[in-house]
């Protein structure tokens, strides 16, 4: 005796087993997303805080060899370039490359600072793009 096999029979998904697949995901997404979304955010005040200590460490070193700290006019960019004034004395480049700030603002540089009177203030304005700023829009700087 032979068994007869339904040649008409079909190897597709129904649209019931999709629809559960489909939902399973929803429920997997909705409890996983919430966990990523402030990540960007800290990943930015990472780096901020990294580069600012990078920027920290290379205008020491500009100070050892120089006997100063380049003034406000001066900025950042000495420690990529040579001053004009003190091309004798200057050993850099002290970094390789002045990147902007994760929000793709320049570094603030202030020389005597207002948070170190004594030296100097290095400062990214953070998210908001201003000066000052509460929470995710607070500066990221050297104090």
């Amino acid at each position: 005796m032979k068994l007869k096999i339904d040649s008409k029979r079909s190897d597709a998904f129904t649209l019931i087993e999709i629809m559960v697949v489909v939902v399973i995901l929803g429920i997997l997404a909705a409890t996983i997303l919430p966990q990523f979304i402030g990540t960007t955010h800290e990943a930015k005040v990472s780096t901020a805080k990294a580069n600012i200590a990078e920027l920290e460490s290379a205008l020491e070193r500009f100070n050892i060899h120089m006997d100063r700290h380049p003034t406000s006019d001066e900025g950042l960019k000495v420690l990529v370039e040579a001053p004009s004034n003190d091309e004798k004395k200057w050993r850099g480049p002290y970094i390789k490359v002045l990147r902007p700030d994760p929000w793709e603002n320049p570094y603030q540089y202030r020389n005597p600072g207002i948070h170190h009177q004594t030296s100097f203030d290095i400062w990214s304005k953070g998210a908001d793009r201003a000066d000052g700023g509460e929470a995710e829009g607070a500066d990221l700087g050297n104090w």
